[in-house]
């Protein structure tokens, strides 16, 4: 079943009333408006994400928590406003970090797109060297970036240009301190729509080089 305006009503009053006696007794609206429509959209995506990145983890069982860590929800609501998937592959040990593709909802719409959660310092060293030797992987990352209008480049700039020298569509890249790519809308029929996954998989498509030049940054890190 496709998301619905109960999905956003139900992430909403949740959150507002930030109650666990609450969502207890709406645990069945929960599974109803919440989960069922991330599975379903998972499970349609899933094919496209398998041949971006056959090592992707596809389980809709992966969907994010509702609930903060109680370690970390101090001053905060309990309960969150929005809800993610994340495509990415399985960790190898707490410090191995990789690209993850994400989709996100919120009452105020929905986002998506590519890229680090947190970056290690070893990865931007690699996505650095492969940028300014010129490496094929990220000539094609560029390319598909300059090629699209659905998503926008993120990340924490640099106060001061750190690569002068280099030409300004790389300098682009360069200076930041952690790099991600997304899209949001608060187009809601949009979000409605049972057409959703498939203009979701289109637009992923679109931006599958820039996740393989992170994955190639992945490759090289232990060896720079």
């Amino acid at each position: 079943m496709p998301f619905s305006p109960k999905t956003l009503e139900f992430i909403f009053e949740n959150h507002a009333r930030d109650s666990k006696e609450w969502f207890n007794a709406h645990r069945t609206d929960f599974e109803q408006y919440v989960k069922e429509p991330f599975k379903d959209f998972v499970l349609q995506l899933t094919p496209t994400m398998l041949k971006i990145d056959p090592q992707f983890i596809c389980d809709p069982k992966r969907l994010s928590r509702i609930y903060r860590d109680a370690r970390y929800a101090r001053g905060k609501s309990v309960f969150r406003d929005y809800m993610w998937y994340s495509f990415g592959r399985k960790r190898e040990g707490a410090v191995k970090t990789y690209p993850e593709y994400y989709f996100s909802v919120s009452p105020t719409g929905f986002d998506y797109g590519c890229g680090y959660y947190c970056p290690t310092a070893d990865t931007v060293t690699a996505l650095r060297k492969l940028i300014i030797s010129g490496d094929p992987a990220f000539e094609k990352a560029k390319a598909a970036y300059s090629s699209q209008k659905v998503f926008t480049m993120g990340g924490t700039e640099y106060k001061r240009d750190r690569y002068p020298d280099q030409p300004a569509e790389n300098r682009l890249w360069l200076n930041r301190k952690d790099i991600y790519f997304f899209a949001a809308s608060d187009d809601f029929d949009a979000l409605y729509s049972p057409d959703l996954p498939k203009k979701v998989a289109r637009d992923f498509k679109k931006i599958a080089p820039i996740y393989d030049f992170f994955i190639k940054a992945e490759q090289i890190k232990d060896n720079i």
